[in-house]
């Protein structure tokens, strides 16, 4: 790396609370213009280097050196303001370069003599703090935030984050350090700040959950694996790529050495009267074989088949909902039958209902007027934004206990408590541990199992990503493809959202809602359309638009998603092909011209062909019954 453009030098960075520790002996560079995005597990120390590197917490050993008369701006994951302030004077409230100049040269003014006036106006002109306020306020409009006077307390958590966002973006900043800059933003906003740092030659070092948001950001990543930092010249899906090749080379080095390990040990433990007559470059070197025999090899392609409880097939019913609160209206003549086992997403700005829309559907919020039918079989499983409340005092395993011991999967087949923890990355000895001492992301993970531990058929997730690493994201989109009921996920990362949902709710405010079937790539791509054909022929778009995202209505039936579709035509071919299989394996078993070990392999195949035959038929004909 270039001395002249580098930016941030950290050698041998020690950080442990207690006897955990995080990372040891990290070492890395920032050098200008480089987008680089950090990657690891929850609780490994991700937040903890960020705070390092601005400051805001020390470190057991090490350096951190800065370039002289850098400028940083630094995003916290919860930024915290007194809530007396106004959004302006919270612009001024974090001191950086250009508001300590602000205070000194009012200072100056107040003080007889005017002392240092003269350097104070040169350092106003070079910080361009004249329009320092100006350049708040039109930061702080692109983001959406127009009533500069309101208190920060009135806030709700997305626009505390836009008003933090803008406190950073309005310094200019010569490196952005960013910890996960879009928890609580919703789409439009995420995109947004996605276009703004694609542009110009900005330096980055951010950490985010958002594949989409890395991938288009980052041209870079670093990565903290098991106390030690990892970097991959490329974005986040260069990275994926690599990163399974060092796992897998790393894999091949633990089961060789594992090996070679069982042999050594036989030498050491022989003749131990004469082990001072050994050669000591062979103890030495079976020491450090050792270290690598002992490595766990990586299996975090996890997966695990957790159906949830029956459900039939009454799911809800909403006929003619209106919800207001004083002139805001959320749902106006909303009318909507559930299907089984479907999957929805729901997207809009913030503040257009997405929330109070699935509490009022589970009978959390009243509505003002309509029916409202659930079916006696749905077992909600509810995960909220605001959700997280744990007895700190409480060991992790006891709070998972404390719902159930274990979870029928049905078949004779049950999940512990301790096996559903596991699936979610929870280590025997964290289980043990105390929920005081989890990170943000843990608890997150844990409030996630302590919902899927009631073993619910009908999962209402409000914002399951905020705050979870992405190995969690993965194994949780995978429960979720898989998952034997409905689903409703309220989410900004669009990665998620594409991965789980067969089609989305679109929420316009005023009681607008619409229904797109497919997931938000779709969606996105489908707005983009409009706009350009908005651009040429208006009448055009409108007829189109209707055509295609019809607004939601008594007894509209929905229509098959692409995903759906695709299903449906897979399921004909497969209903065939199992047909024509069962047909063979009956004539075979009849016709008496085979051996005995054939006839008690078809035995056996017959009745698992059966069973799955009259699974996929019940499938083909509930997507039958969607136009």
């Amino acid at each position: 790396m270039s001395v002249i453009n580098s930016f941030l030098q950290v050698e041998n960075l020690t950080k442990s609370f207690g006897d955990l520790v995080l990372f040891e002996n990290l070492s890395f560079g920032i050098a200008e213009g480089q987008r680089i995005g950090l990657v690891a597990k929850n609780g490994t120390g991700k937040t903890t280097l960020l705070n390092i590197l601005s400051g805001k917490e020390g470190k057991d050993s090490g350096s951190v050196i800065f370039r002289n008369d850098l400028r940083v701006g630094y995003l916290e994951q919860a930024p915290i303001y007194p809530e007396e302030l106004t959004v302006i004077e919270a612009c001024f409230y974090h001191g950086n370069e250009v508001t300590d100049v602000i205070k000194q040269y009012e200072q100056c003014l107040e003080t007889p003599g005017n002392p240092g006036l003269e350097h104070l106006l040169e350092e106003m002109e070079r910080t361009k703090a004249w329009d320092y306020e100006q350049r708040a306020k039109q930061i702080l409009s692109q983001l959406k935030i127009h009533n500069f006077e309101q208190r920060i307390g009135e806030l709700s958590g997305g626009q505390l984050k836009r008003v933090a966002l803008a406190n950073v973006l309005i310094l200019d900043p010569d490196l952005f350090i960013l910890d996960e800059p879009t928890n609580h933003l919703d789409l439009e906003m995420v995109e947004w700040l996605e276009d703004y740092l694609q542009k110009g030659n900005l330096s980055i070092f951010m950490v985010t959950h958002d594949r989409y948001f890395l991938d288009r950001i980052c041209n870079e990543i670093y990565e903290i694996d098991d106390r030690k930092i990892y970097t991959y010249k490329g974005n986040y899906s260069y990275y994926l790529e690599k990163r399974q090749e060092r796992i897998d080379n790393l894999n091949a080095e633990i089961i060789k050495a594992n090996n070679l390990y069982r042999t050594e040990l036989d030498w050491m433990r022989r003749m131990p009267q004469a082990r001072g007559h050994k050669a000591r470059y062979r103890q030495e070197a079976f020491y450090e074989l050792e270290k690598v025999a002992k490595q766990r090899i990586s299996n975090e392609n996890i997966h695990f088949d957790m159906k949830g409880s029956y459900i039939g097939n009454k799911i809800f019913h909403a006929e003619h909902l209106y919800k207001s609160f004083g002139e805001k209206v959320i749902l106006q003549d909303f009318t909507y039958i559930f299907s089984r086992y479907e999957k929805m997403g729901i997207v809009g700005k913030n503040g257009t209902g997405k929330s109070t829309f699935v509490k009022i559907l589970q009978g959390l919020v009243p509505f003002d007027c309509g029916k409202l039918e659930i079916g006696e079989t749905v077992r909600f499983g509810y995960y909220s934004q605001e959700g997280l409340s744990f007895n700190e005092n409480q060991k992790v395993i006891d709070v998972i206990k404390d719902i159930a011991d274990y979870v029928d999967l049905g078949n004779g087949q049950k999940l512990t408590a301790m096996q559903l923890l596991q699936h979610f990355l929870f280590s025997p000895e964290k289980q043990h541990s105390y929920v005081y001492k989890l990170s943000g992301g843990e608890k997150r993970r844990l409030y996630l199992c302590t919902v899927l531990m009631h073993n619910p058929n009908f999962l209402v997730l409000d914002e399951p990503t905020n705050d979870l690493d992405i190995v969690s994201l993965q194994i949780l989109e995978n429960y979720l493809q898989t998952f034997n009921g409905c689903v409703i996920v309220i989410s900004h990362d669009r990665y998620f959202m594409d991965k789980v949902v067969d089609h989305l709710l679109v929420f316009n405010g005023e009681g607008d809602i619409r229904d797109f079937p497919g997931n938000y790539t779709e969606y996105r791509g489908w707005k983009d359309e409009m706009l350009k054909l908005d651009k040429g022929n208006i009448s055009q778009t409108k007829a189109s638009s209707e055509n295609t995202i019809k607004k939601v209505r008594l007894n509209d039936k929905r229509k098959m998603s692409f995903k759906e579709k695709q299903e449906f035509l897979a399921l004909e071919k497969d209903i065939s092909a199992l047909e024509e299989e069962k047909a063979q394996i009956e004539s075979a078993l009849s016709g008496g011209l085979i051996d005995v070990d054939e006839i008690t392999r078809l035995s056996k195949r017959l009745p698992i062909l059966n069973e799955e035959l009259d699974e996929k038929s019940m499938r083909w004909l509930e997507l039958s019954e969607i136009e």
